[in-house]
């Protein structure tokens, strides 16, 4: 209350100050002024929510983490699709399983629309230390990496411990395999993933500037098991294209270990390719508004996954919590005032032409988005919500916020990117919010063999997914939507462009 009478104080002032300038001096008040006013004033209509608002959304808070069905949705998606990598016929099954779901849901307007994606697969992979004794590697190709010659590639090893020491390699690296031992920190927001990821994005390319035959890097996780993890890579056009695969963190210490002791001799092959694109889809249904269904608060997920595991955590876990979250909003006895409409996105994981496609087909109703949100960081438990818009919406994200206080999900954190699905939507100036998950153990399991549903907790499910749908209730029935976000950040990422 206090913060929302700081609100409204200082609109007062506000206007008050406004009216005791001079007619003259009013003209020339700056627009920019005048709709920073109004937007103060929306927000404070906004972040009023009204006592009805707060107890549906409190009964709908308890309801879900009492339990729920989500973890059904991710178990089926698991199940009956398997490996979703796009173009594949996992990536087609899914489509198929999710089309069903939502229809039987009660969703309506439920559709897929087509997006052509990039197909790559994954082939044989093997590995093994030829000297100074013969061992095995454990070894997986990086997503979207070329294979190598068929009879495998040979060479001696150079060790490096980041990109920056990589680029200062002078001739070390030409005409051998260069191993980037980057170890990727473990914390609850993904930052360590976030900060060591560029080695597995940019590794191939940065080391065939320096004349190396082929990368092997640390896998970009933080467990200990023989496990690699996959992940996309990109290369540039300013070098030669080399095969790359990352080693399970056992595997790359054992490198570690007889570099130490002098020169090391290894062999991989990589029997993965690029074949010719091919055609998956956006799966989208909706739960519509009772009185103004033309404005959309978009849930989002991804449904495609790569081949290793199932994608249980990565990210079966955010459909899940997104389609339960827009399910159990669509039973309230009387639904939320905007349509709320569930995306799940194709070919995420390598490509982003789902979210891409959805931005340029949508674009003419694109300013009837009130709000994006997305679920891609496993299964939680929520924390709370990353939001990129307008000042002013802050005072009804904190409104929520505190509804979300008491499953502990009530951090706030401000933050360009709420889901990579949503980036192409930051120039329309949709806000842009994602779910705050705890990722401390995500790292462990993502990208690799072991992301399957034997790791979805339905309790932990069930909290993310309440938090997701007092979000997305609150969104939808708010008297006022959320400020969008300003001109000035409105500029998709370099890499994304």
């Amino acid at each position: 209350m206090k913060r929302l009478i700081f609100i409204a104080s200082a609109l007062v002032a506000a206007v008050a100050a406004m009216a005791a300038v001079k007619p003259v001096a009013m003209a020339a008040v700056k627009p920019a002024a005048m709709a920073a006013v109004k937007s103060t004033a929306m927000a404070v209509k906004a972040a009023s929510l009204t006592p009805e608002t707060v107890r549906t959304a409190t009964e709908l808070r308890d309801r879900i983490a009492g339990g729920s069905k989500a973890a059904d949705w991710v178990r089926d998606i698991t199940d009956l699709a398997g490996p979703r990598m796009p173009g594949s016929a996992g990536d087609r099954a899914a489509v198929a399983v999710t089309l069903a779901m939502l229809k039987a849901q009660g969703f309506s307007n439920v559709r897929a629309e087509k997006v052509i994606v990039p197909v790559w697969e994954r082939g044989v992979e093997t590995g093994e230390v030829l000297s100074p004794a013969r061992q095995k590697l454990v070894l997986t190709a990086l997503g979207g990496s070329i294979g190598t010659p068929e009879g495998g590639l040979e060479g001696e090893v150079v060790r490096f411990r980041s990109l920056e020491e990589l680029a200062l390699a002078g001739s070390s690296a030409r005409g051998k395999i260069a191993f980037i031992d980057r170890p990727t920190a473990r914390t609850s927001d993904g930052s360590g993933y976030g900060s060591a990821g560029d080695v597995r994005g940019r590794g191939a390319s940065a080391a065939a500037r320096q004349g190396a035959i082929g990368l092997l890097i640390r896998s970009i996780g933080t467990d200990d098991e023989r496990a690699p993890h996959t992940g996309g890579m990109r290369y540039e056009d300013d070098a030669p294209k080399i095969p790359a695969a990352a080693l399970a963190a056992p595997d790359a210490a054992l490198l570690t270990r007889l570099l130490a002791r002098g020169p090391v001799k290894v062999k991989f092959t990589l029997g993965c390719r690029t074949l010719p694109d091919g055609e998956s889809a956006n799966v989208i249904g909706e739960i519509p508004g009772r009185e103004l269904p033309g404005e959309i608060v978009l849930l989002g997920a991804h449904l495609d996954s790569w081949d290793l595991g199932t994608g249980a955590l990565d990210d079966a876990a955010g459909c899940g919590i997104v389609v339960e979250a827009a399910r159990q909003i669509g039973q309230l006895p009387k639904k939320p005032r905007r349509t709320i409409r569930v995306v799940l996105f194709a070919n995420e994981e390598n490509g982003l032409k789902g979210g891409k496609t959805y931005a340029e087909a949508h674009a003419a109703e694109l300013p009837s988005h009130v709000a994006a949100f997305e679920a891609d960081l496993g299964q939680g438990p929520a924390l709370g919500i990353s939001w990129n818009a307008g000042p002013s919406a802050e005072a009804i994200l904190k409104a929520i916020a505190g509804l979300l206080a008491p499953i502990s999900a009530d951090s706030l954190v401000a933050n360009d990117i709420g889901g990579a699905d949503l980036i192409y939507l930051i120039p329309s100036g949709m806000p842009n919010l994602g779910l705050l998950l705890d990722a401390t153990d995500y790292f462990d399991y993502h990208h690799t063999a072991n992301d399957n549903y034997d790791r979805i907790d339905p309790k932990i499910l069930d909290q993310s997914t309440a938090a997701a749908a007092v979000i997305a209730y609150v969104l939808a029935e708010a008297d006022a939507p959320l400020e969008r976000i300003p001109s000035e950040k409105r500029v998709l990422p370099s890499w994304a462009r």
